[in-house]
């Protein structure tokens, strides 16, 4: 399968490894240029390229670049082929010098991608995993204590192929249902950042409230910026973890 990523930050270099390393034929581009693509993400196989040759002959489009990028992308986007799956591993964060209005007034952030990509359905997927974890948590199929990582999709085939792509990255991969529940596995969530097995993470979607991700989302964002300000190295990978477990109770 070929598949274009759209960014090189922690999430994007590691699946740029991942696929690449299960046989998917991986192209991958950042902001700049091919040549600023660091060795290390092209290690086992991705060819950088230009992004518009990112997103042209492809069968699926990963975006996996800063949430307030995501308009930008519109352009590009119209050079994808008709039939290719577009997958999107963003989360929404208030920025300090502004926000969305929409979605703070509670619009579903997935929902508001696709109307900012002129209507182009997107899937989400590795949005609920820390980049972290996503680097060095994967484990063989099968394997018990397995992380599961949620998708979420208007088109049942559009899923079903994230959960395979997941798969091929290490993880469980969890079919979560359309993009009007996908507020279930955004920040502030029991299944976000939260490494859960399948059968917990069933649980944890099952457990979420509307309205109380974003509350728990800037409560956390406020914990570890305190934590982190004041000079010290802030909350390990771990802490984090169970900082947001923890801000479930």
């Amino acid at each position: 399968m070929r598949i274009g990523i759209l960014g090189t930050g922690a999430i994007g270099a590691t699946l740029a490894r991942r696929l690449a390393f299960a046989h998917h034929d991986v192209v991958v581009a950042n902001s700049r240029a091919p040549q600023t693509i660091p060795d290390d993400v092209l290690s086992t196989g991705a060819q950088g390229v230009d992004a518009r040759d990112a997103v042209t002959n492809v069968d699926v489009l990963v975006l996996s670049v800063p949430f307030h990028r995501l308009p930008a992308l519109r352009p590009l986007l119209d050079l994808m082929p008709d039939g290719a799956v577009v997958l999107d591993t963003s989360n929404y964060y208030p920025s300090r010098d502004g926000h969305i209005a929409a979605i703070d007034d509670g619009q579903v952030e997935s929902t508001w991608v696709c109307e900012q990509l002129g209507g182009r359905l997107v899937t989400k997927a590795w949005n609920a995993i820390g980049a972290p974890s996503f680097a060095t948590k994967n484990l063989p199929a099968g394997t018990t204590g397995r992380i599961a990582i949620p998708v979420a999709g208007d088109i049942a085939e559009h899923r079903a192929l994230a959960v395979s792509l997941v798969e091929d990255t290490g993880f469980d991969g969890y079919d979560a249902g359309p993009l009007t529940q996908s507020w279930r596995l955004q920040p502030g969530t029991p299944a976000y950042c939260t490494d859960l097995t399948s059968q917990e993470l069933e649980a944890a979607l099952a457990a979420a409230r509307p309205g109380r991700g974003p509350e728990r989302r800037d409560l956390a964002i406020h914990v570890t910026d305190q934590l982190g300000g004041d000079g010290s190295d802030g909350l390990s990978a771990d802490d984090f973890i169970r900082l947001i477990r923890l801000l479930q109770r």
